[in-house]
């Protein structure tokens, strides 16, 4: 099935290095990052999993939980994390989901229904499509989804930089121009009027007819 902005992320059951977990349970009325990965003990995905251990407490601070997810299962993962840790500089505290049966993968349409069902003689380029970021809202409602190559690593201050827009944006009638970062102005809604925006966003600026700036909101 094929997963777009504002489907509710498909809830599954998964052994991961915390245990067992039911997503949706496991986000509660948090915020989630998933992001997969082709294989275990492959290089670019190593410093990918030692970077979110880096930003872990950056997330935490937004209401946002992580999870990473890979197709190799949960006793390849706890042996992996050790490595993460050595190049990465952190121990890698939030969970890993195996996916040995590749039941999640196709699940969230990372791999066709047809890829077989073990992990067991896959490559990493038969997996190359389980390289994909998913933020999903405390509704269950996917915001946000990123595919990467497997070549190049992920920015995940890209990630964080996107997190803050979708809460800024869910909270305040804005939505953020290219490159925003916090604090940087803001664009008023084409659903707010400009005698409501008089009241809501005293000051703004009218830079065309339908491009209309304010300050960040508060």
């Amino acid at each position: 099935m094929s997963l777009r902005i504002n489907d509710i992320a498909p809830d599954f059951t998964a052994e991961t290095t915390h245990g067992t977990i039911q997503f949706h349970e496991w986000i509660g009325d948090s915020w989630a990052v998933l992001f997969s990965h082709p294989k275990d003990f492959t290089p670019v995905c190593t410093t990918e999993l030692g970077a979110v251990a880096n930003l872990e407490s950056d997330f935490a601070r937004r209401g946002a939980k992580v999870i990473g997810l890979s197709v190799d299962p949960v006793g390849n993962h706890h042996k992996w994390a050790l490595d993460i840790e050595e190049i990465g500089g952190s121990k890698v505290n939030y969970p890993l989901i195996g996916d040995p049966e590749l039941k999640i993968a196709k699940l969230y349409d990372m791999l066709a229904a047809d890829a077989g069902d073990t992990f067991e003689g896959r490559t990493p380029a038969n997996n190359a499509p389980v390289r994909t970021v998913f933020v999903i809202g405390p509704d269950k409602r996917i915001k946000l989804t990123l595919a990467y190559p497997m070549t190049t690593g992920r920015n995940f201050d890209e990630i964080i930089r996107v997190l803050d827009s979708i809460q800024l944006t869910a909270q305040h009638k804005v939505a953020t121009p290219a490159n925003w970062k916090q604090g940087d102005d803001v664009i008023i809604t084409a659903a707010v009027s400009n005698e409501d925006a008089d009241k809501i966003f005293p000051g703004y600026k009218t830079v065309k007819p339908y491009l209309r700036t304010v300050a960040q909101p508060k």
